[in-house]
């Protein structure tokens, strides 16, 4: 895996090279690509004319938008299977993550298990990296997409690129017959990966790979266990036969604690991308809410140097008229300790949105004010450790219906049960374009709806696992999860946790 993905640095570089040579006749002859065993991609000088008389093709893996690690470790591992067995003796392959490089360190989980297996990060390609359109225009692009099977509207031209999906989700889009699709609703994407691996009569799966597809598996199906809801006999069984193939692999409950912590350890990150990490934006006419989850102590938070400078910058650059900022700790038994803080450089409307905070009764948050560093922010520790982002959300939507008519919120403000509500989109880019002063967008027609675009909405029923939310009350709202096969879990992609009165239970003694 790790000289295959050195390998794919170079592809990139030629790939880079040819589009500008297409651009521009005066290019001197530039690189061709060439597999060397074992199917590693190398740079070689060679004439870009012999390059396109072969019509070398760039062969794509493609992961969805959330890029969890599912998605990468599906990318990488049947990229490198393809260079190994790929008949396509003129293909390029390379796996390409579905976001821009500046986003990665927010995958918490993601670089823990690269780091572990020693695969540097800069011998990864991201989205930003490589101009896909250019390839497909060219005629030079081919698609293969893992853990998604539909294109999003943005990149909508390049469904007539795709040649085959892999994917755990029910089908939106059927394909023709000369697009193989395989997809089964399994617990994990990478278990559909290791069983076209496996299947193969050439075993070429090394320790490396086997590491990353079996920690991406055990990882997503919650420690394999049953009550999760989430396992499969087909995950149970190639998870079980990587360990057969590869005995020094970690146990499961190691790789899946570590992962599990990884996933919520912030300290490496700076506060624009703790902000980022699990960020939610909410528009109305004349503002925009952003409403960031925050894994550390409200007071750890607020005590970070210089931190009202850069709340200021996060949210000037992005259009963002306030700030909400929930955190979640941990007190003594992993009981779940939540936070928050407000703020707004425009003090009339910190004060009315703190004021439907504190007013709220569906639900009720239990706010009690603390010092705060600044007046542009306003902190509370939250009584109510069961209220989540996620019931957060309609209140705050009902607060900017409220400002957007030009009034404070009222006492009896509450949200309403409406479609808008349920369909709020994330919106992790910020809303660049708006008024620098609240966000104001006048030109905000409503976005037309497209297949695929569902992976980015909040209540998608099958969601490719957004980066570590702790929105619908998925791990934390009862207490940390017990990391054993006993947990209890709620529901596909949510992780539950053990009550804190479990082991005082009769049934339990």
């Amino acid at each position: 895996m790790e000289s295959f993905l050195g390998g794919c640095g170079a592809a990139l570089q030629v790939t880079k090279n040819i589009l500008f040579c297409l651009r521009n006749p005066r290019c001197p002859p530039p690189l061709k690509m060439r597999l060397l065993p074992p199917s590693v991609l190398l740079a070689t000088p060679a004439s870009l004319g012999e390059h396109l008389r072969t019509n070398q093709k760039v062969h794509v893996v493609l992961g969805n938008e959330a890029c969890d690690l599912d998605s990468m470790v599906s990318a990488l591992a049947l990229a490198c299977f393809f260079a190994k067995t790929s008949r396509e003796a003129k293909a390029a392959f390379i796996p390409v993550l579905n976001i821009p490089r500046l986003d990665f360190p927010l995958r918490t989980e993601s670089t823990f298990l690269l780091k572990e297996q020693q695969i540097p990060e800069s011998s990864l390609v991201f989205r930003d990296e490589i101009d896909l359109h250019a390839l497909h225009q060219a005629g030079l692009l081919s698609l293969t997409l893992v853990d998604h099977h539909v294109l999003p509207s943005r990149d909508r031209a390049l469904e007539e690129a795709v040649t085959e999906v892999i994917d755990h989700r029910p089908l939106e889009l059927q394909r023709g017959p000369s697009c193989p699709v395989t997809a089964e609703l399994v617990g994990s994407c990478a278990t559909l990966v290791t069983e076209r691996i496996l299947q193969h009569p050439t075993q070429v799966l090394d320790r490396q790979t086997a590491a990353l597809l079996h920690g991406t598996i055990v990882l997503d199906c919650v420690n394999m266990a049953p009550e999760a809801g989430k396992v499969t006999p087909k995950d149970t069984h190639y998870v079980s036969l990587l360990e057969s193939k590869f005995p020094d692999l970690p146990s499961r409950s190691t790789i899946f604690e570590a992962l599990q912590k990884a996933k919520f350890d912030v300290s490496g990150l700076t506060t624009d991308q703790m902000l980022r990490k699990d960020l939610k934006t909410l528009s109305g006419k004349e503002a925009t809410i952003a409403i960031s989850a925050i894994y550390v102590s409200l007071q750890a938070f607020l005590s970070r140097p210089g931190l009202e400078q850069e709340l200021h910058t996060f949210c000037r650059r992005r259009g963002f008229a306030a700030l909400l900022a929930m955190t979640i700790s941990f007190k003594e038994r992993n009981m779940p300790f939540r936070q928050l803080a407000v703020y707004s450089p425009h003090a009339e409307l910190q004060a009315a949105v703190s004021q439907a905070l504190e007013r709220s009764s569906d639900p009720s948050l239990d706010l009690s004010p603390r010092e705060s560093p600044s007046p542009a922010i306003r902190a509370y520790d939250q009584g109510n450790a069961v209220a989540s982002r996620k019931k957060v959300l309609p209140v705050v939507q009902a607060f900017l219906s409220v400002w957007d008519r030009g009034g404070l919120a009222s006492t009896d403000m509450q949200p309403e049960a409406t479609d808008r509500d349920r369909k709020m989109r994330a919106d992790p880019s910020g809303a660049a374009g708006r008024d620098p002063e609240l966000g104001r967008d006048p030109k905000d027609p409503a976005k037309s709806h497209h297949l695929g675009d569902d992976l980015v909405d909040d209540d998608a029923p099958l969601p490719p696992t957004p980066m570590n939310s702790l929105v619908d009350e998925c791990p934390l709202d009862r207490g940390l999860p017990k990391l054993s096969a006993e947990a209890v879990f709620e529901r596909f992609n949510r992780i539950a946790v053990v009550r804190s009165s479990t082991d005082e239970s009769p049934e339990k003694k």
